[in-house]
C-alpha cells in the first residue's frame, strides 16, 4: 500500500513538472501544435480529479473507501503522464505502433482506476464489465472529439483523421473491456 501511494505522489509530481516545463519551453514539450492549452488545462484535473472528490465529498461520505484509493488514483494519473512523457520523447510521432499501444493501455489504466475509486464492490461481474464499457467508451469519444476541435480539424493529420479515429475508439473501447474483465475478476477473488 505505501509503495502504491509513493507511485501515485511521485506520478503527480512528474505530471506537474512536465506541465510546468511545457509552460516554460513549449517548443520542447512535444504538445506544441497538439492543443497545448486543452491539455495544460484538463491534464492537471484528470490528475487531481479523485483527490478533489476525495476532500469534498468522499472521505466523509465514501462507502466504497476507508481510506484514499491509492491504486485508483495511481491508474488515474498515469494516462495523463505517460501521454506526456510520450509527447515529449516524440513516441506518437515517430513509432508506428504508439498511438494505438496508448489508446488501449491508457484507457485500461484510466477505466480500472474510475472503477476502483467509485463503482460499488458488489456489482456482478457483468455490471461491473458494463459500467467499464460505457465509462471507457464515453471517455474515448469524449477524448476524439476534443481532438478533432482543438488540432486535428487545421492539421495535415486531418486527411487520416477518420480512420484514426475509428482506431483509437476501438482501441480505448477494448482497454476499458479488459479494465472491467480484470477489476470484475479481481473483486471476485478473495484477499489472501
Amino acid at each position: 500500500m505505501r509503495l502504491t501511494r509513493y507511485g501515485a505522489l511521485l506520478a503527480k509530481v512528474l505530471l506537474v513538472g512536465l506541465l510546468l516545463s511545457a509552460l516554460i519551453w513549449p517548443d520542447l514539450s512535444g504538445i506544441k501544435g497538439k492543443a497545448s492549452t486543452a491539455r495544460l488545462i484538463v491534464y492537471p484535473l484528470g490528475g487531481m480529479i479523485l483527490p478533489l472528490w476525495w476532500w469534498a465529498y468522499g472521505r466523509t461520505r465514501s462507502k466504497l473507501h476507508r481510506t484514499f484509493p491509492w491504486a485508483a488514483d495511481l491508474l488515474m494519473t498515469l494516462p495523463w503522464l505517460i501521454d506526456l512523457v510520450g509527447n515529449r520523447l516524440d513516441l506518437f510521432d515517430t513509432v508506428n505502433w504508439w498511438d494505438d499501444a496508448m489508446h488501449f493501455v491508457l484507457w485500461a489504466f484510466l477505466t480500472a482506476g474510475v472503477l476502483l475509486a467509485f463503482a460499488p464492490r458488489d456489482l456482478s461481474s457483468a455490471v461491473t464489465t458494463f459500467v467499464a464499457l460505457g465509462f471507457g467508451t464515453t471517455a474515448a469519444v469524449i477524448w476524439e472529439v476534443g481532438e478533432y476541435v482543438t488540432f486535428v480539424r487545421t492539421s495535415p493529420e486531418l486527411q487520416t483523421a477518420y480512420t484514426d479515429t475509428l482506431g483509437d475508439l476501438a482501441l480505448g473501447t477494448l482497454g476499458a473491456l479488459l479494465a472491467g474483465l480484470i477489476v470484475s475478476r479481481a473483486r471476485r477473488t478473495p484477499a489472501a
